[in-house]
């Protein structure tokens, strides 16, 4: 394992010797795999290191700590996806010694065919079995399920032509009847796998509290990581504004669903370089929120832009936005739905979805207004307690998304990214545009 500091190499002799510490600069080893019980959290101090400069593209971007727990928990779990090569090969290997040696032993010894063929049909049900349950896990990411079913219809095909051929040449029918099935069956659930990843929830392999937990073991021995940002502070005490430039306003407003979104794009200064005042639905940040309202109100041309989760909070936050009187009701605001909506996750791949009985509760409870805008699809997709969170997605991707959602915001028909509804006549008026992808 390689030491973060001076990139020598120890062996586990070396780190046993030094306990613990490199050979080289003495600097001590945070994560070392060989003491770890459970290996699905074997990993080394470069892994962590690369997934903190990946996270912040290489210490430009801040990140929350949950981001920082999505990534962690994809990339673990991305280690034991099986590649189809490799399993291929390791499977023509396994068939050759288990099942030829083997085979032909038994038949050999009893003068049976038909114990050949068992130990053939175990050996590929048991391989059915472990691509069949992977395929399904919720403690496998959506790119790990895919890539099983893909190995179990690869799996199919092989049995196909393998078995087939080898019946044939035998002229055994046993075989081929027990092959056909075999291949056919294997071949059909991955089919029927592959349709339903979109409706497979997804778990955490990695819990928040590890996560944490890991970071400051990180940090206690390698310094603060400069990016990782604090939880949200409310501050009591109104913050002093500038009297001039209290008198202005803002063109645009970002409005999030929760302080860690609006802290992030503060943090990364999407509101400098978009020229535009964020906020979250919540009141953050509590010191400037009531100066910034009354600046936004001021301006008749104002766009609104709501950021939030797929969940029945968040695709109600642009209804909340239009008939709160805290923020815009009776007011003649445009009102632009950067996402994340439920369309844009059953047409986009690979994202993390989670599903609680308490978010399917909250989709019933939607007021119907909010349910009208939404399609079939979408309300069953919520019905069900499915919900993403925008932190499930990386710094760079996310600002991407935000960013050129501004840029984008002018012309529907042009539009890619957003949801665009018209103040003109509330809901029942106007264009509604809807992006079929997020990011």
């Amino acid at each position: 394992m390689k030491c973060v500091q001076c990139n020598t190499d120890n062996n586990l002799r070396d780190r046993t010797i030094n306990s613990g510490r490199c050979k080289q600069c003495n600097h001590p080893f945070v994560f070392d795999p060989t003491t770890i019980t459970d290996k699905k959290f074997a990993f080394t101090d470069p892994f962590f290191q690369k997934a903190i400069a990946d996270i912040s593209s290489q210490n430009m971007l801040f990140f929350t700590p949950k981001q920082f727990l999505y990534l962690m928990d994809k990339r673990l779990k991305n280690r034991t996806s099986s590649n189809l090569w490799r399993w291929i090969l390791g499977y023509l290997g396994q068939s050759f010694f288990m099942v030829i040696f083997g085979g032909i032993f038994i038949s050999y010894v009893f003068s049976y065919a038909a114990e050949f063929l068992i130990v053939w049909t175990v050996f590929n049900i048991i391989w059915i079995g472990v691509f069949f349950v992977n395929s399904q896990s919720t403690e496998q990411s959506v790119r790990s399920r895919r890539i099983n079913a893909t190995n179990l219809q690869t799996l199919g095909i092989i049995i196909l032509v393998t078995g087939i051929s080898g019946s044939l040449i035998f002229n055994y029918f046993p075989g081929y009847i027990v092959a056909s099935a075999l291949g056919l069956l294997s071949y059909w659930l991955s089919i029927s796998q592959k349709n339903r990843q979109q409706i497979i929830g997804e778990i955490f392999l990695v819990n928040a509290a590890q996560s944490n937990e890991w970071l400051q073991r990180w940090q206690t021995v390698n310094g603060t990581v400069e990016k990782l940002l604090p939880a949200p502070r409310q501050e009591a005490l109104p913050a002093s504004i500038d009297p001039e430039v209290s008198a202005y306003s803002f063109d645009r407003a970002i409005i999030c669903d929760s302080d860690e979104i609006a802290q992030f794009l503060i943090a990364n200064n999407v509101h400098f370089e978009n020229n535009c005042a964020i906020l979250s639905i919540s009141g953050y940040p509590q010191s400037i929120f009531d100066t910034v309202i009354e600046m936004l109100r001021r301006n008749a041309d104002l766009k609104v832009y709501a950021l939030h989760d797929a969940n029945p909070a968040g695709v109600s936050l642009v209804h909340q936005l239009r008939t709160s009187p805290n923020w815009f009701a009776n007011q003649a605001v445009t009102i632009l739905d950067l996402g994340i909506s439920p369309r844009q996750i059953l047409e986009t791949r690979d994202m993390f979805v989670q599903q609680s009985q308490t978010m399917a509760q909250s989709a019933r409870q939607l007021p119907d207004t909010v349910r009208q805008g939404l399609t079939a699809q979408e309300l069953a997709w919520l019905d069900a307690g499915n919900f993403v969170e925008l932190e499930s997605f990386t710094p760079q991707r996310l600002l991407r998304v935000v960013n050129y959602g501004l840029a984008q915001s002018g012309d529907p028909q042009i539009n890619d990214g957003l949801i665009l509804v018209d103040n003109a006549a509330g809901y029942g008026g106007g264009y509604v545009f809807v992006s079929d992808s997020f990011g």
